[in-house]
């Protein structure tokens, strides 16, 4: 089920510098959320397993399942929409994981995403949206009038964004030390460069709906792309510094606009 991967020079150099003891691990199956019993058998590659729990008066009745999940006792790592690669620290040492999907990512690219992943667990952030939200999510879910899919995927976009303003400075600050890396960072932004102007477009058309938008905005930031309004108001200090309170705002006052 699990085996370590081998790590380039710049993927050791980044590792390094931001977990130096995390291991990185391939799957041999794809995954939204690790079966309980295979993520137990995790136990056999670590030092030890801390599995986290959180209070289930976070998650509103109607959210979706995983999410109650997640929220429960088990031992539960990934959540959907996660990504070809994810991380958890309910292990000792840390856990990055490389998908199965991820046998049909270009290299440079996959490089870049298991570096993302070191430097967000280096930076000791919450390992998801729901406990980065915490008790606000059922706030973010009252300001949000969509269904409870959509919610969700607001929430880890809006989670995404912020990680984002933080890992972007280290990503930038790659381009001596570690100019493959950089390089594979710059290019996935410039992918995204039109598709993120022509947002508002996309939605007044109908093209895009709202959570979708979103999505493709928040992962923009970490590549700091210029951001069409209402997500522009996401690209700032302010909301690395009052987190989930700053998104829960946004989002009502997002709303507000919206139906008037």
């Amino acid at each position: 089920m699990f085996e370590r991967r081998p790590l380039s020079g710049e993927l050791e150099t980044v590792r390094t510098s931001h977990a130096p003891n995390l291991i990185v691990l391939d799957v041999d199956s794809d995954f939204e959320t690790l079966p309980s019993a295979v993520a137990e058998d995790l136990g056999l590659l670590v030092d030890a397993l801390d599995p986290a729990t959180y209070p289930a008066e976070w998650v509103p009745d109607d959210a979706p399942t995983p999410l109650h999940r997640y929220a429960g006792s088990d031992f539960t790592v990934g959540l959907p929409g996660d990504g070809t690669v994810t991380w958890t620290r309910q292990t000792d040492p840390p856990v990055v994981f490389c998908k199965a999907r991820a046998e049909g990512t270009p290299d440079a690219f996959l490089d870049f995403l298991i570096a993302e992943a070191l430097v967000q667990v280096g930076l000791d952030v919450p390992e998801s949206f729901l406990p980065f939200f915490g008790a606000r999510y059922p706030d973010l879910d009252a300001a949000v009038p969509l269904d409870p899919a959509s919610v969700y995927q607001i929430a880890a976009a809006l989670y995404d964004g912020w990680l984002g303003l933080q890992t972007r400075p280290i990503f930038a600050d790659w381009v001596d030390d570690c100019p493959r890396l950089h390089d594979a960072w710059v290019d996935a932004g410039d992918r995204l460069r039109d598709r993120v102007g022509d947002l508002p477009g996309a939605v007044a058309r109908g093209e895009t709906d709202f959570a979708d938008a979103t999505e493709l905005a928040c992962a923009a930031i970490k590549h700091g792309l210029d951001l069409p309004a209402p997500f522009a108001a996401l690209d700032t200090t302010a909301y690395v510094d009052y987190g989930a309170d700053y998104a829960v705002r946004w989002a009502g006052k997002t709303f507000d606009r919206i139906d008037e």
